[in-house]
């Protein structure tokens, strides 16, 4: 007999081999029907697989994070048996799930997959599907498995094979269809129900420009139809609000190839949006005790050869700048932290220079392949709001208070009240992996956690083993308007550079100590962080930051002058106001402003001129009534100051 724990710490007895379905049944046949996997000794298992050992066993269904994982690989399998059903003799290379769905990479030979053959491996999926056919696991030696795909004349399979274990592989079956699978899987095809296959892209095998395009299918399905069906009404909405699209409407950004792919072009709005955000964090970094510095777009290679970062993102940095007659190699710069440390270095430091803040909007360059570049999402040149905190160990805990704080702050602003905060700390069991010394870990890992403690933040979850090797962390996961998850704002702790770049400081003992240096980021990259950002809003951005806040309408040419009058009191009170003097109806113009998101229309004809108002109309709300132009500009200045009552329109998914 075998003892199973459950996770209300229940424990039973069962004999040993039993499998986790036949657990499930032994409770109730309810919860049989409903569970998709089982997490044995915190692992994910088929829930047919035998339990030959104690073990703490849990049951995973649709509601939990990793039975969704383990439901969406299992789709994953599906769709390649429909893709090799139509196209016999494709090659498949990789097909995992993802935070909403999968994708399978697929070798396709001579043939070609269009956008209308999506519709009809949905049908022969839900075809499969309705067979009921069961996800049988099998353990094979590498010998067997090297000599099944050797006869397919499956060259990336074989590949896989190279780099496993022998004793450790396993094949997977469902109907017709076997693959190279470590597993887990949903016990049958019956589960899914709701299937739909969302678009069609290029990918790059193993990510390497250098090797063959593959074609890559991403699909999604669900448990039943409804929930597809709200899925695709969420798609819809997330079109409306892609950044892409809204950039190019609302003139933010462009993009040219001359220029070169992922090296974003802002356009007046958008630089104007930009640096207003900037100054926002400026004006709130002043006022916390930062200090600003600049470094140079460019850097030495000795200085990422001494920080590391040469060697971690040196394959994904732009090749080195020689000069022609020293030879010396400059890299176009991929972090700020290392010339954020030379800063520190550049003068004697002692315990009453810290915490030292330094911050800096720093643009920093990376080589993304072009396949994985999206809008300013994925770029190749970005804006980081770094900071960089230089503090004694027992400082730690108060700054991070302060960071989070600040973090806060910007969230409220604009609108970000959905968020986990996500404590990262080192692995329970082994610590090897891990630097720096056992009572500062200690210290930092006890500071994040009575940080957020003591700010009371309500959703947060502690996460074993995310640490960084350099120091443990705090992410913060935000939901934004339609509930997607963006991770916006980290604090971290190094103490890696500190040790690289031999920092130190002269404590009250007067002899040297090495500082604990902080990270953090509240917006991460400008780049992204406007991008998620046009999303959240629907481009309806709050008053302070839109770039236009008041459209001046004239019904004719006849009211352009106190039109003009209007404009010069707005800018007087640094409104930002524009006149649409167009020989246009005002219902074209009211519908174009409507279109272009601003926030305030000032309607001006014969009735206001004579009364000396305005007629105000709300963006998306109507018609607000006539106004005195001191009631107009009173109201969006209350509107200004008061940043954190701004709240986006929401979509439920």
């Amino acid at each position: 007999m075998i003892n199973i724990t459950f996770p209300d710490g229940a424990v039973r007895q069962y004999e040993q081999g039993i499998s986790s379905m036949d657990i499930a049944k032994s409770i109730s046949e309810g919860l049989a029907r409903k569970i998709l996997a089982a997490e044995v000794n915190g692992e994910v298992w088929d829930l047919s697989r035998p339990i030959k050992e104690d073990a703490s066993v849990k049951f995973l269904t649709w509601d939990d994070e990793k039975g969704k994982s383990t439901f969406w690989h299992s789709s994953a399998h599906l769709m390649a048996e429909a893709v090799e059903d139509a196209f016999p003799g494709v090659k498949f290379w990789v097909g995992p799930p993802l935070e909403k769905g999968f994708y399978y990479d697929i070798d396709l030979g001579e043939n070609v997959i269009t956008e209308s053959d999506l519709e009809k491996l949905e049908k022969k999926m839900n075809e499969l599907s309705k067979q009921n056919n069961v996800y049988l696991r099998k353990e094979i030696s590498k010998k067997d498995a090297i000599e099944y795909f050797e006869e397919k004349g499956d060259e990336y399979k074989l590949d896989l094979l190279s780099n496993l274990e022998d004793g450790n592989i396993t094949f997977y079956t469902q109907g017709k269809f076997t693959d190279l699978c470590r597993g887990p899987h949903i016990p049958s095809t019956g589960f899914i129900k709701g299937i739909k296959l969302t678009g069609i892209a290029g990918a790059y095998w193993k990510g390497d420009e250098k090797n063959k395009m593959l074609t890559r299918i991403y699909g999604v399905t669900f448990p039943n139809q409804k929930e597809l069906d709200q899925y695709i009404l969420f798609m819809e909405e997330a079109k409306k609000r892609d950044h892409r699209k809204l950039g190019k409407e609302l003139e933010l950004f462009t993009f040219s190839e001359k220029v070169g792919a992922g090296l974003p072009l802002w356009l007046p709005k958008g630089a104007m949006l930009r640096e207003r955000l900037q100054q926002f964090l400026q004006k709130a970094q002043v006022e916390a005790g930062y200090l600003p510095v600049i470094t140079p777009h460019i850097g030495s290679k000795n200085l990422y050869v001494t920080s590391g970062h040469y060697e971690k993102y040196g394959a994904d940095s732009f090749q080195p700048i020689k000069t022609p007659v020293e030879g010396e190699e400059f890299f176009l710069k991929p972090m700020n932290c290392p010339h954020h440390c030379e800063i520190y270095k550049a003068l004697p430091r002692s315990y009453k220079d810290l915490p030292l803040r330094l911050a800096e909007f720093g643009t920093v360059y990376r080589y993304e392949q072009s396949g994985e570049l999206h809008g300013l999402t994925r770029v190749r040149g970005f804006t980081q709001d770094d900071a960089h905190l230089f503090c004694m160990p027992s400082q730690v805990k108060d700054e991070f208070k302060k960071v989070i704080d600040l973090v806060l702050y910007v969230f409220g602003s604009l609108g970000f009240t959905d968020y986990t905060a996500q404590i990262s700390l080192r692995d329970q069991n082994d610590r090897s992996k891990y630097i720096g010394s056992e009572e500062n870990w200690e210290i930092s890992e006890r500071s994040i956690i009575e940080a957020v403690e003591e700010k009371g933040l309500e959703n947060v979850v502690i996460e074993y083993g995310e640490a960084a090797f350099y120091g443990p962390k705090l992410d913060f996961m935000v939901r934004d308007a339609i509930g997607r998850k963006w991770q916006l704002g980290t604090i971290q702790v190094d103490y890696n550079l500190p040790e690289r770049f031999d920092l130190t400081y002269i404590g009250e003992d007067n002899s040297k100590h090495r500082p604990v240096m902080i990270h953090r980021a509240p917006f991460g990259s400008l780049e992204r962080f406007v991008a998620v950002l046009i999303e959240h809003c629907a481009g309806k951005f709050p008053m302070w930051l839109v770039p236009v806040q008041v459209k001046i309408l004239p019904i004719s040419d006849k009211f352009i002058t106190y039109a003009q009058n209007v404009l010069n009191q707005l800018k007087n009170n640094d409104i930002r106001a524009e006149i649409d003097d167009r020989s246009e109806k005002i219902g074209k113009k009211i519908r174009d402003t409507e279109l272009a998101k601003i926030p305030i229309m000032l309607i001006i004809g014969e009735k206001e001129v004579n009364e000396q108002k305005v007629s105000v109309r709300r963006q998306g709300k109507g018609d607000e009534g006539t106004k005195t132009l001191d009631e107009v500009i009173e109201n969006i200045k209350d509107e200004v100051d008061n940043k954190t009552a701004y709240q986006p329109e929401r979509t439920e998914n």
